[in-house]
Formats: structure tokens, C-alpha cells, sequence
């Protein structure tokens, strides 16, 4: 075994949380780490679903290339439906661009500025979130803010599904993480309240801005922003590791194609989703890829500059430990490395 082997089964064990017993070692994730490595895109998701993945879709768009669609396992499990590369699937955390897009879009139109307190939108929130006067919207998008994480308060999830309808409520009356722009955490709290203030400054729908702004321009027909928008049979199901129930009747915001998060991600790399002036000031303030996890559904969107080349995918399997997590990273790196080769 080489000594590059060695250290990634290292790694993988002080992952796993395991320098006591081997016996709790995620030896999955070593042997999808140390495979030897297939030589097409097609063959990686076949050994992918046999780590366990209920189903998966990928989309490459390689620059001047055509884009491919691959697709391995099943949508539905019970009814042992393959996995069609062109269904809907909840991209959850990966709207966070498009947020931040928008964002971009009103700082540069003079309708906000990104040095705006949040107590400026939300005065009754002063003394409900500590630093409220000081959290600038340029620090929420940044996860700079300190602001708690609704979804890292176990109350939460006691009642996901009642909750989410009062979420914010989640990470009111507690200590700031840290003092603003003092530290980072992923907080979702940032973004729920950056939606709110996109419609107090249009005065409609963040939905609606999204869609004109960004979606129509590009031609992402199918993209939308709930369940209630779409055909269920449309959507992939997804599954959660030891509970037996499709997750696919749950409302977790938006959902898309794989073709349609890669065309926004190329276009967001590219710089064609900007007017004039906008791309400066997003690439001051957010990132160009991004993940997406909610039970049943986890997704990668990822641009390549060196190889010009936008990789999606998307998998229906998630469990608790995050033991699935690490094995989707796992296997869109490999896949990476095929189209470098």
C-alpha cells in the first residue's frame, strides 16, 4: 500500500471520529477513496451505487463540448424505477447563489447597499439577535455575521415540518456565535432573512425577483421555488438511511434539473448573469460553487476553471452521520479526476 494511501485511510478514520476502535472505521469511504479509478463518468456511478446510493444524476458541461447526462440506480426504489438524469430534484442550499445574485443585482442598482444594518430592515429584531445593529447584509451573505443557525437548534427538528413554517424563530433570543465579521459559520438564518429583505426592498416576491432577474434571462424553464409549482411524479424521490419513506412529499424549497443548476453555474462563473458592474461586487462577497442537503436529497455544483468544465450532481440517499455526505465528495472528486484524464 502507498504511503499517499496510508495517509487518506488516516484521514478517513479521523473522519470516521474513530482513534479509539477500528471497529467504528466508515471503511466505505476508504474503498471508494482508493479504488483505482474508472475510466469513464458512466462506470464511477455504477461503483458509486454499489457503495450504497439509492440513486444518482450527473451533468457535465465541458467548455466547446456538448453537455452529458448520466444517471445510475434507481428514482424509486419500491418501484425499482431507474434514475432518469432529467427529473427535478431539491437543490436545497445550492439557491443560495441565486440569493446572493439577487443581492448583487440590488447593491448595484443603488436599492440597498451591502453596508445596511439589519436592524434598518428589521427593528423589531433589535434585542431578539444580538449585534442587529452591526450584522451588515455583506456579513449575512459572507456567513460572517454570528448570527445562529435555525437548523443547528435540535428544537427544530423535533417538528421539521411544522417548524420550517416559523423558522426564524429558531435562532431568536440566543448568544451571537461570535461578534460581527469576527468569525465564520454557515448559518441558513443569514439567507432566510437576506429572502425577506429582497422582497422589502422590490416589494414582491423574492421568488418573483429570482425569476425575472435571473431565470428568464437564462432560460432555466425548469427551475422553481416549491413543490406546488411542479408535477410530484416529475420529482426524484429521495431516501434517508434507516427510515422507510420516500422524502419526496416534503416541501424544501427549490427544486431543478441538473442541466438547469450547470447553466446557471456556468453562466455565474462566465459572468453572463451579471449586467455590467455586478460581478465585481458578487466576487467581493460570495463564492461560485456550492452544495445542497436536506433528507433524501444532497447536491454538488462545482465549475472546473482549469478544465472549463461545470460538474452537478445529485444523489437521493442521506443519512445521520454524514458518513453519505463524505462519500458524495468522494465521488465527484473522482469524477473530477476521470475529465482531467
Amino acid at each position: 500500500m502507498s504511503k499517499n494511501h496510508l495517509t487518506i485511510i488516516f484521514r478517513l478514520l479521523l473522519l470516521g471520529g474513530t482513534a479509539i476502535s477500528l471497529f467504528f472505521v466508515p471503511w466505505i469511504l476508504v474503498k471508494a477513496w482508493i479504488l483505482p479509478l474508472p475510466n469513464t463518468v458512466q462506470a464511477q456511478l455504477d461503483e458509486a451505487i454499489g457503495h450504497g446510493f439509492n440513486g444518482m444524476i450527473v451533468y457535465v458541461d465541458q467548455g466547446g463540448k456538448p453537455p452529458e447526462f448520466y444517471s445510475a440506480g434507481f428514482d424509486n426504489k419500491k418501484d425499482k424505477t431507474p434514475a432518469d438524469p432529467h427529473s427535478l430534484f431539491k437543490i436545497a442550499s445550492i439557491d443560495k447563489l441565486y440569493v446572493a445574485v439577487a443581492i448583487t443585482k440590488l447593491a448595484k442598482s443603488e436599492q440597498l447597499s451591502l453596508n445596511d444594518p439589519l436592524s434598518d430592515y428589521f427593528p423589531e429584531l433589535v434585542g431578539r439577535i444580538e449585534n442587529a445593529e452591526n450584522i451588515t447584509l455583506k456579513l449575512m451573505v459572507q456567513h460572517r455575521s454570528g448570527i445562529p443557525n435555525f437548523t443547528n437548534n435540535p428544537a427544530f427538528w423535533q417538528d421539521e415540518e411544522k417548524n420550517k413554517t416559523k423558522s426564524l424563530d429558531f435562532a431568536l433570543d440566543l448568544p451571537a456565535s461570535f461578534a460581527p465579521d469576527q468569525g465564520y459559520e454557515y448559518s441558513n438564518t443569514n439567507y432566510l432573512l437576506l429572502g425577506q429583505v429582497i422582497e422589502k426592498v422590490v416589494g414582491y416576491s423574492r421568488e418573483q425577483y429570482i425569476k425575472e432577474q435571473i431565470l428568464v434571462p437564462l432560460g432555466l424553464n425548469n427551475t422553481f421555488f416549491s413543490l406546488a409549482e411542479v408535477n410530484l411524479k416529475d420529482v426524484m424521490s429521495g431516501y434517508y438511511v434507516g427510515i422507510d419513506k420516500d422524502f419526496k412529499d416534503q416541501e424544501h424549497g427549490m427544486l431543478a434539473t441538473a442541466e438547469d443548476v450547470g447553466t446557471f453555474l456556468r453562466a455565474l462563473n462566465d459572468g453572463s448573469v451579471f449586467a455590467e458592474g455586478e460581478q465585481e461586487i458578487y466576487s467581493s462577497i460570495y463564492v461560485y460553487e456550492h452544495g445542497g442537503l436536506v433528507p433524501g436529497y444532497q447536491s454538488l455544483a462545482e465549475y472546473h476553471k482549469d478544465i472549463d468544465t461545470v460538474v452537478v450532481q445529485f444523489i437521493n440517499t442521506t443519512d445521520f452521520n454524514g458518513y453519505e455526505w463524505n462519500l458524495s465528495e468522494i465521488t465527484i472528486n473522482r469524477i473530477v479526476d476521470i475529465l482531467h484524464n
